[in-house]
Protein backbone atom coordinates (compact mmCIF):
# COMPACT_ATOMS: atom_id res chain seq x y z
CA UNK A 1 0.00 0.00 0.00
CA UNK A 2 1.27 3.51 -1.31
CA UNK A 3 0.80 6.05 1.87
CA UNK A 4 1.44 9.89 1.51
CA UNK A 5 1.37 11.72 5.07
CA UNK A 6 0.39 15.63 4.76
CA UNK A 7 2.06 17.62 7.52
CA UNK A 8 0.39 20.91 7.86
CA UNK A 9 1.40 23.83 9.85
CA UNK A 10 -0.95 24.00 12.58
CA UNK A 11 0.00 23.87 16.41
CA UNK A 12 2.58 21.16 16.74
CA UNK A 13 0.41 19.46 19.77
CA UNK A 14 -1.78 18.70 16.72
CA UNK A 15 0.50 16.49 14.88
CA UNK A 16 0.07 12.86 15.00
CA UNK A 17 2.32 10.86 17.41
CA UNK A 18 3.63 9.10 14.46
CA UNK A 19 4.28 5.77 16.49
CA UNK A 20 1.11 5.32 16.70
CA UNK A 21 0.55 5.18 12.98
CA UNK A 22 0.36 0.80 11.98
CA UNK A 23 3.29 1.29 9.53
CA UNK A 24 6.42 2.06 9.62
CA UNK A 25 8.10 5.84 8.58
CA UNK A 26 9.83 4.13 5.39
CA UNK A 27 6.59 3.24 4.06
CA UNK A 28 5.15 6.32 3.49
CA UNK A 29 5.77 9.87 1.38
CA UNK A 30 6.12 12.73 3.47
CA UNK A 31 4.91 16.19 2.46
CA UNK A 32 5.35 19.15 4.26
CA UNK A 33 2.70 21.98 3.82
CA UNK A 34 4.10 25.39 5.43
CA UNK A 35 5.64 25.02 8.85
CA UNK A 36 4.45 21.08 8.69
CA UNK A 37 8.17 20.80 7.05
CA UNK A 38 9.70 22.08 10.32
CA UNK A 39 7.28 20.13 12.43
CA UNK A 40 8.50 16.90 10.41
CA UNK A 41 11.92 17.75 10.74
CA UNK A 42 11.62 18.17 14.43
CA UNK A 43 10.42 14.28 14.50
CA UNK A 44 13.26 13.53 12.76
CA UNK A 45 11.28 12.72 9.44
CA UNK A 46 13.28 14.25 6.73
CA UNK A 47 10.05 15.02 3.79
CA UNK A 48 10.43 14.35 0.34
CA UNK A 49 8.46 17.56 -0.58
CA UNK A 50 7.75 20.77 1.03
CA UNK A 51 5.16 22.89 0.10
CA UNK A 52 3.99 26.80 1.22
CA UNK A 53 4.38 30.67 0.48
CA UNK A 54 6.22 29.78 4.08
CA UNK A 55 4.85 33.12 5.84
CA UNK A 56 4.95 31.65 9.04
CA UNK A 57 8.55 30.67 9.30
CA UNK A 58 11.76 32.94 9.96
CA UNK A 59 14.47 33.79 7.30
CA UNK A 60 16.65 31.18 9.34
CA UNK A 61 13.82 28.83 9.30
CA UNK A 62 13.33 28.65 5.98
CA UNK A 63 17.09 28.76 5.05
CA UNK A 64 17.42 25.42 7.60
CA UNK A 65 14.00 23.87 6.07
CA UNK A 66 16.19 24.14 2.30
CA UNK A 67 19.23 22.76 3.41
CA UNK A 68 17.61 19.66 4.54
CA UNK A 69 14.78 19.18 2.27
CA UNK A 70 15.44 18.69 -1.58
CA UNK A 71 12.05 19.33 -3.46
CA UNK A 72 11.00 23.04 -2.01
CA UNK A 73 8.07 24.58 -3.48
CA UNK A 74 7.64 28.23 -2.74
CA UNK A 75 3.99 29.47 -3.30
CA UNK A 76 2.85 33.25 -3.59
CA UNK A 77 1.37 34.04 -0.49
CA UNK A 78 -1.31 35.83 -2.29
CA UNK A 79 -3.77 32.44 -3.73
CA UNK A 80 -7.01 31.04 -3.96
CA UNK A 81 -6.26 27.68 -2.27
CA UNK A 82 -4.56 27.19 1.32
CA UNK A 83 -1.23 25.75 1.74
CA UNK A 84 -2.61 22.33 2.88
CA UNK A 85 -4.76 22.21 0.02
CA UNK A 86 -2.32 22.32 -2.61
CA UNK A 87 0.01 19.65 -0.49
CA UNK A 88 -3.27 17.03 -1.03
CA UNK A 89 -3.50 17.50 -4.73
CA UNK A 90 0.58 17.34 -4.88
CA UNK A 91 -0.29 14.10 -2.64
CA UNK A 92 -2.42 12.41 -5.35
CA UNK A 93 0.28 13.36 -7.81
CA UNK A 94 1.88 10.08 -6.16
CA UNK A 95 -0.97 7.84 -6.78
CA UNK A 96 -1.21 6.71 -3.14
CA UNK A 97 -3.97 4.35 -1.57
CA UNK A 98 -4.13 6.33 1.45
CA UNK A 99 -3.43 10.16 2.38
CA UNK A 100 -3.12 10.95 5.89
CA UNK A 101 -3.57 14.76 6.92
CA UNK A 102 -2.40 16.47 10.25
CA UNK A 103 -1.20 19.08 11.64
CA UNK A 104 -4.66 20.93 11.16
CA UNK A 105 -7.00 20.53 14.19
CA UNK A 106 -5.86 22.92 16.32
CA UNK A 107 -5.10 26.71 15.46
CA UNK A 108 -6.64 28.90 12.59
CA UNK A 109 -10.45 27.48 12.15
CA UNK A 110 -10.84 28.78 8.79
CA UNK A 111 -8.40 26.39 7.69
CA UNK A 112 -9.34 22.94 9.37
CA UNK A 113 -13.19 23.59 7.85
CA UNK A 114 -11.51 24.46 4.59
CA UNK A 115 -9.39 21.27 5.45
CA UNK A 116 -12.62 18.92 6.38
CA UNK A 117 -14.38 20.07 3.04
CA UNK A 118 -10.93 19.30 0.79
CA UNK A 119 -11.15 15.97 2.32
CA UNK A 120 -14.73 15.25 2.16
CA UNK A 121 -14.91 16.61 -1.77
CA UNK A 122 -11.45 14.63 -2.25
CA UNK A 123 -12.73 11.35 -0.96
CA UNK A 124 -16.19 11.35 -3.04
CA UNK A 125 -14.24 12.03 -6.00
CA UNK A 126 -11.62 9.52 -5.36
CA UNK A 127 -13.14 6.38 -3.40
CA UNK A 128 -10.69 3.95 -3.95
CA UNK A 129 -7.84 6.25 -1.35
CA UNK A 130 -8.73 6.70 1.82
CA UNK A 131 -8.18 9.55 3.46
CA UNK A 132 -8.11 10.92 7.15
CA UNK A 133 -7.30 13.89 9.56
CA UNK A 134 -5.53 12.58 12.47
CA UNK A 135 -4.05 13.95 15.51
CA UNK A 136 -2.72 12.36 18.79
CA UNK A 137 -6.47 11.22 19.69
CA UNK A 138 -8.41 11.38 17.07
CA UNK A 139 -8.86 10.21 13.33
CA UNK A 140 -11.42 12.00 10.99
CA UNK A 141 -12.76 10.13 7.55
CA UNK A 142 -15.68 10.78 5.54
CA UNK A 143 -17.43 7.33 4.22
CA UNK A 144 -20.19 7.63 1.13
CA UNK A 145 -23.29 5.89 0.64
CA UNK A 146 -22.59 1.84 0.80
CA UNK A 147 -21.13 -0.96 3.37
CA UNK A 148 -17.94 -0.12 5.08
CA UNK A 149 -16.30 -2.43 7.60
CA UNK A 150 -14.35 -0.73 10.60
CA UNK A 151 -11.38 -2.67 12.72
CA UNK A 152 -11.45 -2.57 16.46
CA UNK A 153 -8.50 -0.41 17.33
CA UNK A 154 -7.67 -0.53 21.01
CA UNK A 155 -6.35 3.28 20.83
CA UNK A 156 -9.06 4.96 19.40
CA UNK A 157 -11.71 3.26 21.63
CA UNK A 158 -14.96 5.16 20.82
CA UNK A 159 -16.66 5.82 17.32
CA UNK A 160 -18.80 8.49 16.42
CA UNK A 161 -21.01 9.42 13.55
CA UNK A 162 -22.51 12.67 12.17
CA UNK A 163 -24.05 13.65 9.10
CA UNK A 164 -22.40 16.07 7.14
CA UNK A 165 -23.83 18.10 4.46
CA UNK A 166 -26.78 16.31 4.16
CA UNK A 167 -29.18 13.53 5.36
CA UNK A 168 -27.81 10.01 5.88
CA UNK A 169 -30.44 7.98 4.95
CA UNK A 170 -31.26 3.82 6.19
CA UNK A 171 -28.40 4.03 8.19
CA UNK A 172 -27.48 0.28 10.02
CA UNK A 173 -24.60 -0.31 12.27
CA UNK A 174 -23.35 -3.98 13.00
CA UNK A 175 -21.20 -5.33 15.59
CA UNK A 176 -21.40 -2.30 18.09
CA UNK A 177 -22.22 -2.06 21.45
CA UNK A 178 -25.31 0.29 20.18
CA UNK A 179 -26.68 -1.19 16.88
CA UNK A 180 -29.03 0.03 14.75
CA UNK A 181 -30.87 -0.93 11.89
CA UNK A 182 -32.09 1.70 9.22
CA UNK A 183 -31.95 5.12 11.07
CA UNK A 184 -31.74 8.40 9.19
CA UNK A 185 -29.34 10.87 10.84
CA UNK A 186 -30.39 14.44 10.29
CA UNK A 187 -27.74 17.19 9.86
CA UNK A 188 -27.05 18.28 13.64
CA UNK A 189 -28.36 15.27 15.39
CA UNK A 190 -25.72 13.87 17.97
CA UNK A 191 -27.61 10.57 18.68
CA UNK A 192 -25.13 8.77 17.24
CA UNK A 193 -21.60 10.24 19.35
CA UNK A 194 -19.36 7.67 21.41
CA UNK A 195 -20.33 4.11 20.11
CA UNK A 196 -18.42 1.60 20.69
CA UNK A 197 -17.50 -1.62 18.91
CA UNK A 198 -18.41 -4.70 20.41
CA UNK A 199 -16.58 -7.29 18.17
CA UNK A 200 -13.16 -7.30 16.10
CA UNK A 201 -14.50 -5.83 13.42
CA UNK A 202 -18.14 -3.96 12.82
CA UNK A 203 -20.13 -2.56 9.91
CA UNK A 204 -21.51 0.46 8.77
CA UNK A 205 -24.11 1.13 5.84
CA UNK A 206 -26.70 3.40 4.43
CA UNK A 207 -28.11 4.56 0.76
CA UNK A 208 -27.89 8.01 1.04
CA UNK A 209 -25.43 10.96 2.41
CA UNK A 210 -22.24 11.56 3.71
CA UNK A 211 -21.25 10.05 6.96
CA UNK A 212 -18.42 11.93 9.04
CA UNK A 213 -17.18 9.42 11.74
CA UNK A 214 -14.71 10.39 14.09
CA UNK A 215 -12.60 7.66 16.23
CA UNK A 216 -11.26 8.55 19.31
CA UNK A 217 -8.95 8.02 22.33
CA UNK A 218 -10.19 9.16 26.02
Amino acid sequence: MKRVVVCSGGPSKEVVDFKQLPFHRDEAIFIGADRGALWLLKEGILPDEAIGDFDSLTTEELNLMKTKVQKVTELQSEKDETDTHIAILTALDYKPNEVIVTGITGGRLDHYEAALHDICRLQLKNPSIIFSIQNKQNIIQFLPAGTHQINYDDHYKYVSFFSFGEQVENMTLHGFLYNVDKEFMDVGNAKFTSNELKDQTGTISFTAGICLMIRSSD
